[in-house]
């Protein structure tokens, strides 16, 4: 027992260790090329206004954002493999993604195109319009998938379903759009990270911060659920509560990640599965180093997407999808 505090202690070094290494690649690398030592005379100030306005403006609030967003979706879905005992469980595979990304084109729409941009109060109140929709999403996959109990196949089917039947109102909305916003709904929906502005880190770092540590004070109750609910009961807890709490601790994670990120499958699904291999089970370990592991990826899909086939952005969240999807399959075979 005394050897796991220490796994994990290592392996979140490591894992910080690469996440800063990617950092400092993402920050110098764009249309713009920067040196290190250009970066480092920016960062404290020395550098030009056109570097300044790269670096400070563009690409650092874009990587502060890939941080938060990787960390939310990727807790979010350890979240719900747990508290749905299902290891194919993801907000974007159930739908939860879809329903986020359908509020918030509405609110744009509503309230301000996307290329003309949204007011700081509008900024603000993104986020609820992106949680609201993720947790109707949810509220209507949980009820249509119950049936005497919670079961995993159903509830991915269902998933399935209302997520293709929100994607194809999506496409509706999107084509009464003028060109060049529908261009922009089209990327963002692909898992790009569009808000690249420190107003949307400030709206969106306070959820984050109340949200991920009240998630870890869980990790011991996800580990008495995932015991199954007659046991959970017989050792004190709640079990409906405590899963009903947990389900919406997820939906509002993945939907914040969706107001900044856009549509980003399978991240929820594959860094809680490496981290099970990297430190096991217990949440304690777990949750920890899958929300490092979900920054990870997203940052450096996010730098990959940016740089691979210049000027051609591709968002990250195609470059997550391309990784991942084989590892999908592979998951799907194996589970009977």
């Amino acid at each position: 027992m005394n050897s796991m505090p220490g796994k994990l202690g290592w392996t979140m070094l490591a894992l910080a260790v690469l996440l800063f290494l990617v950092a400092l690649v993402s920050l110098n690398l764009g249309a713009v090329s920067l040196s290190p030592g250009e970066v480092f005379r920016t960062l404290i100030g020395s550098g030009s206004e056109k570097q300044q306005l790269i670096l400070l403006h563009i690409r650092l609030p874009s990587i502060v954002l890939a941080l938060l967003v990787g960390a939310g979706m990727a807790v979010s879905g350890a979240i719900l493999q747990s508290a749905a005992r299902n290891e194919l469980a993801d907000p974007g595979i159930l739908g939860i993604n879809a329903g986020a990304g359908l509020a918030v084109v509405v609110y744009i729409t509503l309230f301000q195109t996307a290329t003309g941009g949204l007011s700081t109060l509008s900024t603000f109140m993104l986020p609820l319009f992106a949680f609201a929709g993720a947790l109707l999403t949810a509220v209507f996959i949980f009820v249509f998938a119950w049936k005497r109990g919670l079961q995993a196949t159903r509830l991915i089917l269902v998933g399935i379903g209302i997520n293709a039947g929100l994607s194809a109102i999506l496409i509706a909305l999107q084509l009464r759009l003028n060109p060049l916003d529908f261009m922009k709904a089209a990327v963002w929906l692909s898992g790009d990270l569009w808000t690249t502005q420190w107003s949307f880190v400030w709206a969106l770092l306070p959820w984050y911060t109340v949200l991920l540590p009240y998630t870890l004070y869980k990790a011991h109750t996800l580990n008495v659920l995932n015991l199954g609910s007659p046991v959970a009961m017989g050792l004190g807890v709640r079990a409906d509560r405590e899963r009903l709490i947990l389900l919406v601790l997820a939906v509002a994670l993945a939907g914040l990640g969706v107001a900044a990120g856009g549509g980003i499958s399978f991240l929820g699904l594959i860094a809680p599965h490496i981290a099970r291999r990297l430190v096991g089970p217990r949440h304690q370990m777990l949750l920890p180093t899958a929300a490092l592991l979900g920054s990870l990826i997203l940052l450096l899909a996010d730098t990959i997407g940016k740089n691979a086939l210049p000027p051609t952005e591709i968002p990250a969240g195609l470059v997550i999808s391309m990784v991942s999807a084989p590892y999908f399959v592979y998951l799907l075979m194996r589970v009977k």
